[in-house]
């Protein structure tokens, strides 16, 4: 089996594109499972701080997935997970009306005529 050293950027990468494959096949509570932070790297083991058991028991039903997807991208297969539970993580995706406006308006620009067009405020 292949063992080719990469590095945290490149894990990251592959990372990054699992979670979006995930999240055009619908399943959004996995992709978010996966981007809540980066993973860290220790030499092929990467760990993972998720925020409760829950949250850890749904990411590991994607578990052998993800490694086959990293380890077969990476052509490294002593790559391991590691999922630590902190009940203090806080999500880096905290948003409130004003970043989730700003979220749509990158994804469809449209929304600004929307709201102009009808008087909508974010306010309200």
């Amino acid at each position: 089996m292949p063992t080719e050293s990469f590095t945290e950027t490149e894990m990251l990468l592959y990372w990054n594109k699992y979670a979006q494959r995930l999240g055009d096949k619908g399943y959004k509570i996995m992709e978010s499972l996966l981007l809540i932070n980066d993973p860290k790297l220790n030499g092929t083991a990467i760990t993972i701080e998720l925020p409760n058991e829950g949250s850890k028991l749904d990411f590991e039903k994607e578990l052998n997935g993800l490694l086959g997807h990293l380890k077969g991208h990476l052509h490294n297969h002593d790559i391991t997970i590691e999922v630590i539970v902190n009940e203090s993580v806080e999500s880096k995706r905290n948003f409130n009306d004003q970043d989730r406006y700003n979220r749509l308006l990158e994804i469809n620009p449209n929304i600004e005529l929307l709201r102009t067009t009808f008087g909508l405020d974010l306010d309200a």
